[in-house]
């Protein structure tokens, strides 16, 4: 994963190994219009910042990375519900978007909650995943897998900028939820200084969920950065809280 400059705007680009077509990037808090305290390219309209100001960064978006339609944006409510590009004809609830469409951009928005995206070896489908750890634990991952019928074992995911493991603090009832769906998940959390609290780790949640549905571990790549210990860089909710912008996770096939 490495930040670059596209036409002025700071991105954060994929370190995996996808078809040349396949495009893909996370954005960061710099280059954009909002104020303080939700400074820089917040790209939600669902928070305190002004409307005016996050059109000007979706526009900003949109002409610095050359998108050819704008992004398909859901309305993001911690759901398991999947929804085919194609078939949107205005923002619905959900929390994973796919297409098998060339130029059909798929987008998600985070503020610490995990973005996921996938294709395959052949880049014939594209798909963004909001997993938060309610998602996590309901099975987003396993419907979006389910939705993308042209997935197989040659599938590959990229995990976008979340929270950490050091910085995700969580009561006993989200450990235990974990825990009953599949002992397993013991290892994705760490006592934390807090009686009967713990670190839970989103990356290592979504790692074994998408090796569990299938995916060679090998082609499961990034989980290698924290919203929430870098503020000039990325916006978190767990951090900042109503004074949170969002980042957006974007795929497409540029056909």
């Amino acid at each position: 994963m490495t930040i670059k400059t596209i036409n002025g705007l700071p991105v954060i680009e994929p370190n995996w190994s996808v078809p040349a077509h396949i495009k893909a990037y996370s954005t960061t808090r710099l280059g954009g219009f909002s104020s303080a305290p939700i400074d820089g390219l917040n790209l939600a309209l669902s928070v305190e910042d002004d409307r005016d100001d996050v059109i000007k960064n979706r526009a900003r978006l949109m002409d610095a990375l050359n998108l050819p339609e704008p992004p398909r944006w859901i309305s993001q409510t911690h759901s398991t519900i999947v929804h085919d590009a194609s078939a949107l004809e205005a923002i619905c609830e959900g929390d994973a978007i796919f297409t098998t469409t060339p130029n059909q951009v798929c987008a998600i928005l985070t503020a610490d909650c995990l973005p996921i995206i996938l294709t395959n070896e052949a880049g014939t489908f594209v798909s963004a995943i909001h997993a938060g750890w309610r998602g996590l634990l309901n099975g987003i991952i396993e419907n979006t897998l389910s939705a993308c019928h042209h997935m197989d074992n040659t599938t590959i995911a990229w995990l976008a900028p979340a929270i950490s493991q050091k910085a995700f603090e969580v009561g006993p009832e989200v450990r235990e939820a974990f825990m009953e769906s599949n002992p397993q998940y013991a290892d994705c959390f760490i006592d934390s200084e807090r009686t009967h609290h713990f670190y839970a780790d989103l990356y290592s949640i979504a790692r074994k969920k998408l090796t569990d549905f299938g995916l060679k571990a090998h082609n499961i790549f990034g989980g290698d950065y924290c919203t929430h210990s870098s503020p000039d860089l990325f916006f978190s909710y767990r951090r900042d809280g109503k004074a949170s912008g969002r980042q957006a996770t974007l795929i497409w096939m540029d056909v």
